[in-house]
């Protein structure tokens, strides 16, 4: 058995010598890189920006109108009112149903400052993606579960067009078109002005007593008699998003008997939107379009190009890498005409 020599370093490796680590070819991240940016430009408008549109699934908020100069009927007294304070608040409380669904709980108060002049309420399930209304899972009017409600809501689908939408009035029943009318600027948000317009319409279950005197002075006594609504709306709708900035409502209610001629006023009120709210609902749709837009259109069409570019610098870096990498195997050639050195004897 040999020593070892004087001097002589014990081997430090115990077993089969290692060989450095193989690095990843030249532009293999570059190419990397560039694929996943245009995976993220494609993903962006086709999946996340349709979630992203989507109505939100919860949600609790208010619709505040108000109409500083309003008329209605008495009804303790039956007299007249004029020049009244009212107030017309629609509460929605939201919750998910399912996964493309919402279902909205709504009521909807008529006031003025020292009592309560109409109440009802409605459920109504809503298509987050369309905004319209969807028949199913215990839908009803102010307790009417007969009801089968359609149209739009309250939100328009983001991003559509100009058309006519069918919008649903729920205490009519119908859902008569909004006609586009032109383009406007609310609180300096770009909007589509839209139009909804109801003849004077029985509204469903509505026959009371009233005294016959409303519709023939000096009469005794009680006649059944309907309630008939008139109304036109407006709405202010910034389209990206379809966000309702603004919203103006005419309405003049009527009592008629049922057996006879005539009418009395029962409610007339130009309700505008809240001031305050206009303005939170105009900063929402600025935001939300500005999301949305890069979504759709600002990141794909930027992330496409760059992702392109990076993919391109990445294959020619690994094409000279692989011609440098070859010339380095074979060594250098030579020249042509060049003498061969002599092998030694």
């Amino acid at each position: 058995m040999s020593a070892l020599g004087a001097g002589e370093a014990a081997p430090s490796q115990v077993g089969p010598e290692r060989r450095p680590g193989r690095s990843l070819p030249r532009g293999t991240l570059l190419v990397a890189v560039g694929a996943f940016l245009l995976t993220l430009a494609a993903l962006l408008p086709l999946y996340v920006y349709e979630r992203m549109a989507l109505l939100p699934a919860g949600a609790e908020f208010d619709i505040r109108m108000l109409d500083e100069d309003a008329g209605y009927l008495d009804t303790s007294t039956w007299s007249w009112v004029e020049s009244a304070e009212l107030s017309r608040v629609t509460r929605v409380d939201a919750s998910a149903h399912g996964g493309d669904w919402s279902a909205w709980e709504v009521s909807v108060d008529t006031s003025v400052p020292d009592r309560m002049i109409d109440h009802w309420s409605r459920r109504v399930i809503v298509d987050r993606e369309t905004g319209r209304a969807v028949n199913c899972c215990g839908e009803h009017v102010d307790g009417d579960r007969a009801v089968r409600q359609a149209g739009l809501v309250y939100f328009w689908p983001p991003g559509d067009g100009e058309g006519e939408y069918p919008f649903y009035d729920a205490e009519v029943r119908s859902a008569p078109m909004l006609e586009f009318q032109e383009w406007e600027e609310v609180a300096g948000v770009p909007v589509r002005r839209y139009s909804q317009w109801i003849e004077s319409t029985q509204m469903p279950d509505s026959a009371r007593p009233v005294p016959a005197s409303l519709f023939r002075p000096g009469a005794t006594g009680t006649v059944t008699a309907t309630r008939w609504l008139e109304v036109s709306r407006t709405f202010w709708v910034e389209p990206v998003s379809g966000i309702v900035v603004n919203a103006h409502e005419t309405r003049a209610e009527t009592l008629r008997p049922q057996n006879d001629s005539g009418e009395a006023p029962l409610l007339y009120a130009r309700l505008v939107l809240a001031e305050q709210q206009v303005a939170a609902q105009a900063e929402q749709a600025r935001v939300r379009s500005v999301l949305l837009r890069a979504l759709s259109s600002w990141a794909p069409w930027t992330l496409a190009p760059l992702g392109g570019l990076v993919v391109l610098v990445g294959l020619v870096r690994a094409r000279r890498g692989r011609d440098a990498h070859g010339g380095a195997e074979r060594g250098p050639e030579r020249a042509e005409g060049e003498p061969v050195a002599p092998t030694p004897g």
